[in-house]
C-alpha cells in the first residue's frame, strides 16, 4: 500500500511471530516488543541527516558524523509507552512526549485525555509510536495533535497494521509515512486486527 514500509528483516519477522503467539507471557511480550522497536528504528532513520564532527581516537584525530537534527519520540499511551526504551536504547538523546488516547468501545473513536510534548517539535524528526494501527483513529488523532504543535517531519511506527487503518490514516495524513512489521488481513467487528496479536495493552500490563 502506498505510504507504507513493511520491514521484512528475518529477525523482525521471527520476533513478531513470538509476539503473536498466545503462549508468550507478559514478561516475554514486553521484552520482545522493546527489541522489535529497536530493530524497526534502524529502518525509520535510514535517511536521517548527519553532519561531520571531529573526534580524537586513542591514536589520532579523525572525522565522523553525528545526527544533524533532534529526535522527538511520542508514544501513544498506554501500549506505546513500552516501545519508548527500544528507541532510547539507540537514540538516547531523543526527547519524549506523551499522548494519552483511548478508543471509545461503542463508537471506536479516539478520546484524548493527556498531551505533553517537548518544545522542540518544530525542528525535530517526530516519531509517533503505537504497537498496532487498527482502525487508524488513534494514530490519526495523535499525529494531528503533533502537527498542531508545530511538527513538520512526522513518521508513524507500529508493529502490526490493518488495511482499514492504513487507509483511514492516509486519508487524513497522506504526507506521513507508516513503518510496520506486518500488514495483516482485516479488522473484526470489534475493531481488532486479524490475525493480529490480541490487545497489546492487555498483554503488556495484565489487564
Amino acid at each position: 500500500m502506498e505510504g507504507v514500509t513493511i520491514v521484512e528483516h528475518p529477525l523482525i519477522q521471527a520476533k513478531l511471530t513470538r509476539l503473536r503467539d498466545r503462549r508468550t507471557d507478559r514478561l516475554q511480550f514486553r521484552q520482545i516488543l522493546e527489541e522489535l522497536t529497536a530493530l524497526m528504528v534502524y529502518e525509520i532513520t535510514r535517511d536521517f541527516p548527519t553532519r561531520p564532527v571531529e573526534v580524537e581516537t586513542p591514536l589520532e584525530r579523525t572525522t565522523g558524523v553525528e545526527l544533524a537534527r533532534p529526535v522527538v519520540l511520542v508514544p501513544i499511551l498506554r501500549a506505546g509507552i513500552v516501545m519508548t526504551d527500544g528507541v532510547l536504547n539507540l537514540i538516547p538523546t531523543a526527547r519524549v512526549g506523551h499522548i494519552g488516547l483511548y478508543r471509545d468501545p461503542n463508537t471506536l473513536k479516539p478520546v484524548t485525555y493527556y498531551l505533553k510534548l517537548p518544545d522542540i517539535v518544530t525542528e525535530a524528526l517526530v516519531i509517533v509510536v503505537d504497537p498496532m494501527l487498527a482502525t487508524g483513529g488513534s494514530a490519526a488523532e495523535a499525529v494531528r495533535l503533533v502537527k498542531e504543535s508545530g511538527a513538520g517531519d512526522v513518521r508513524f511506527l507500529c508493529l502490526v497494521a490493518a488495511p482499514e487503518g492504513v487507509r483511514a490514516f492516509r486519508r487524513v495524513h497522506p504526507d506521513v509515512p507508516i513503518y510496520t512489521a506486518a500488514l495483516d488481513r482485516e479488522l473484526n467487528d470489534h475493531g481488532y486486527i486479524l490475525p493480529g496479536l490480541g490487545d497489546a495493552g492487555d498483554r503488556l500490563f495484565g489487564t
